[in-house]
């Protein structure tokens, strides 16, 4: 079995690496961090002019997410272009697509664990109407949205609902580069969207293939803070050497390179199994997800100590890969609830 990227996804790496290059550098992301929208027009239109917006594979996905992740990428990319469509196709709900402009998703609420299991929220049909009652804490881009695919419970089981202008309160989280809004739901009218009954495997497989595309995220970012690392290790003389010639930092290096391998081919695995519909798909997401993000958290922090008192600055962009490891850890199933579930789904 090859593993290999094909010489068209190798291409499209090339293509994204050479576009943000030169859209997107360091300048532009931190001016994107004090933006409320976090993308300017341009970036976002040839975005969808070039296609990017409409990719589907999550395989495809992996190789646009690592470059992007690496900046790290700010913007609405990852609700909009991944998160929402993946959901309206998993859900029946094909139809919101054409609606145009920008989606997002409702899924996760307070508490730990299963994101999809701890949906409290409630939607009642009264008059004719669905109400929903709830609060989702952490909706992607949810204050600038066009609409919102919303997780609640209803008598059935779990349903999904479409929010129109969802117009959630902007809240400041631990990654400045991405933008993340609540929504408090208090009676707000809604639509339910796809087919009749519970709705709880779709959005568990939504679930699944977006921490995919974190993990996807999380290997641009590791490998962003290793190269970072290296470069200031190679420049920053102590002793009247380099601090790349000791052996601490060596196997820091060391140890930082080999999660990275492990994590970026456990990722890799899990998109392939996603794509190619294996037995084994959920197992290897669980895998992906609790492994990728543990070894950000671990690199994207290692890098920050070896750049010492410099790495806890303002100017030094160490610190901005550490919070985009913090905060995807926490999305979609924090990395201790993914073992746990792996576990279960290996020992029955």
């Amino acid at each position: 079995m090859d593993f290999t990227f094909s010489a068209e996804q190798d291409q499209l790496r090339d293509a994204v690496r050479s576009f943000l290059a030169d859209k997107a550098p360091s300048a532009y992301v931190r001016s994107m961090m004090e933006d409320d929208r976090g993308i300017t027009d341009e970036v976002w239109d040839q975005l969808v002019e070039l296609g990017w917006t409409e990719i589907t594979d999550l395989v495809d996905l992996t190789v646009l997410l690592e470059e992007m992740g690496k900046l790290p990428f700010p913007g609405p990319y990852l609700s909009a272009a991944v998160l929402a469509p993946m959901a309206a196709r998993r859900l029946g709900a094909e139809e919101v697509l054409g609606s145009g402009g920008l989606g997002t998703i409702a899924l996760e609420e307070q508490g730990a664990g299963d994101p999809v299991g701890r949906v409290r929220t409630r939607a009642t049909k009264k008059s004719g109407k669905w109400l929903l009652n709830g609060e989702k804490p952490v909706v992607l881009d949810g204050h600038l949205a066009d609409w919102v695919l919303v997780a609640a419970l209803t008598d059935e089981g779990l349903g999904t609902f479409l929010i129109e202008k969802p117009a959630g309160e902007l809240v400041s989280t631990w990654d400045q580069t991405r933008k993340v809004a609540r929504l408090v739901l208090d009676g707000r009218v809604a639509q339910p969207v796809g087919p009749a009954g519970d709705h709880s495997a779709a959005w568990r497989r939504v679930a699944d293939d977006g921490a995919v595309a974190l993990c996807a995220e999380l290997i641009g970012t590791s490998e962003r803070a290793l190269d970072l690392a290296v470069e200031y290790a190679k420049v920053r003389v102590q002793f009247g050497r380099p601090i790349a010639s000791f052996q601490a930092i060596k196997h820091k290096a060391a140890d930082m390179l080999h999660k990275l391998t492990l994590a970026r081919v456990g990722t890799h695995y899990a998109a392939w199994a996603s794509d190619a519909e294996d037995p084994v798909r959920e197992e290897a997401a669980a895998m992906a997800k609790a492994y990728a993000a543990e070894a950000a958290v671990f690199v994207t922090g290692e890098s920050i100590q070896i750049h010492g008192g410099v790495g806890f600055t303002w100017d030094c962009d160490a610190h901005l890969h550490y919070r985009r490891a913090k905060q995807s850890d926490l999305m979609l199933g924090y990395q201790g609830w993914q073992r746990q579930r792996l576990a279960d789904l290996v020992l029955g």
